[in-house]
């Protein structure tokens, strides 16, 4: 049985569905639903590229910016749970390397599966090292859902 998803978002198109996968999930079992987000310069750097039109490079993503960033995406996926018909999410914030605190936070708590999307914003380093569902899949203590 399924009592606890953590399911890894990067506001990437396959991070947000494979949230909504969690949630159809997470309500069939009564399963508890945490989020997880761990903010990459790449990812700021390609939402801000996108916004303003104009490169602004690694650099320019702060660690202000980075937070800010995570939290706006953490709402937006909170609302998206909700939608879904999911209450009660827990947001986790990591940093560092995603794989690695997808991977803390199911040990940490338990979790009886971690849901991610097979491919989302991750940098260059993870066509040649493998991306985050990749390493999850190869480490992970519990089951792994990837979702396309």
């Amino acid at each position: 049985m399924i009592s606890s998803i953590i399911v890894g978002i990067d506001g990437s198109d396959a991070a947000e569905r494979a949230l909504r996968m969690a949630c159809g999930i997470a309500k069939q079992f009564d399963a508890k639903l945490q989020i997880s987000h761990t903010p990459r310069d790449e990812t700021v750097t390609y939402a801000a590229e996108a916004i303003s039109g104009f490169y602004v490079g690694p650099n320019a993503a702060h660690q202000e910016l980075l937070r800010e960033a995570a939290e706006k995406l953490g709402e937006k996926a909170t609302a998206i749970a909700a939608e879904e018909g999911v209450a009660g999410v827990e947001l986790h914030i990591g940093h560092g390397d995603p794989a690695r605190n997808l991977l803390d936070l199911a040990k940490k708590t338990g979790a009886d599966l971690i849901v991610t999307g097979r491919r989302g914003l991750g940098d260059f380093s993870a066509l040649v090292l493998g991306s985050t569902s990749n390493q999850i899949s190869k480490k992970a203590q519990c089951a792994c859902l990837t979702v396309p």
